[in-house]
């Protein structure tokens, strides 16, 4: 075979390769577009009925076909912000000790035992929570807080009400400890990459573990950091079946985070299959406010990530 044959085979091939991964890199636009397209047609009837008012309508009462979007969108982002509370600081102190403090024996098993925890199905978080953690959280635990923190100023009404069990701070709890793997992962790996030069140094001038970690590790790592986290946040926000068993899948405003409540993806698992007409259109819609937030949420990360990468360029 001809060299001029063999290099237009090549060329050939190379614009067959570019186009095939171009197509696979557009793909995942179309894909995009064809979710949110299909969640507008979907909702279409609730925009038409409802419009602006959907989004401050406390009611959703299926034999009045009376829908809004409040206590479903109340409680999908309390629950994710319980969870952030929750994870992330013990995200990075199981980041830190992996890191920094562990025994070299004991970082792979208990990197594993982290990496496990994600593994689990969320129904198994969910009747844990539903049928262990919820008894005794009902009887042990949440009075305690109500009796300790009910009474405390400006943020005491958050903690008061009746031990139901169930309710914003149960899920909110339950998807920390989901969430918590992902976090943790995403922290170790990117801990692991900063330049022992730059924590030796900052030992040898007497820095303390902790000052480490705040003032060499952290400022290194922050891009990453931000991205593990809102990996967690995503996985919060979306989560659907362990907040189904322990949040209470009550329609009413929470007057405080022991409340039942609802969340957007309890809320259409729960009534998706027995919808009809209205009802299934404003569940689309919801699931249409699901995906914005979502959105929203990776659009805010990006930007704070630029934000981040832009100052640490003019430092340097």
């Amino acid at each position: 075979m001809s060299k001029s044959h063999s290099k237009q085979r090549n060329t050939i091939a190379d614009m067959l390769f570019a186009g095939t991964t171009r197509f696979f890199a557009f793909f995942v636009f179309v894909l995009l577009a064809a979710v949110l397209i299909s969640l507008i047609y979907g909702s279409r009837e609730t925009i038409a009925e409802f419009g602006w008012s959907f989004f401050v309508t406390n009611d959703w009462n299926p034999g009045e076909d009376i829908y809004g979007a409040v206590v479903p969108i109340i409680g999908t982002v309390v629950t994710a912000g319980i969870a952030l509370f929750i994870a992330v600081p013990v995200s990075f102190g199981i980041a830190t000790f992996l890191t920094e403090l562990a025994p070299m024996w004991l970082r792979r098993p208990l990197g594993i035992a982290v990496e496990m925890l994600a593994a689990i199905p969320s129904i198994i978080y969910g009747m844990w929570g539903l049928f262990v953690f919820v008894p005794i959280f009902q009887k042990h635990i949440q009075p305690v807080m109500i009796d300790v923190l009910g009474s405390v100023p400006v943020i005491g009404g958050l903690f008061q009400g009746t031990p139901f069990g169930v309710g914003l701070f149960t899920a909110g709890l339950i998807l920390s400890i989901m969430i918590i793997p992902f976090i943790a992962s995403v922290m170790r790996d990117v801990f692991a990459v900063v330049p022992p030069m730059y924590k030796e140094s900052a030992y040898g001038l007497g820095g303390t573990t902790w000052e480490v970690m705040w003032k060499v590790v952290l400022p290194y790592t922050k891009n990453g950091v931000v991205g593990g986290i809102m990996l967690g946040l995503g996985r919060a926000l979306g989560e659907t079946m362990a907040v189904t068993f322990v949040i209470g899948n009550a329609f009413r405003t929470p007057g405080s985070i022991f409340d039942p409540a609802n969340s957007i993806a309890s809320a259409i698992a729960n009534e998706f299959n027995e919808a009809d007409g209205l009802q299934k259109s404003s569940l689309i819609e919801l699931g249409l406010i699901l995906f914005l937030i979502t959105t929203c949420v990776l659009a805010i990360s990006r930007l704070l990530v630029a934000r981040m990468a832009k100052k640490e360029g003019k430092r340097s």
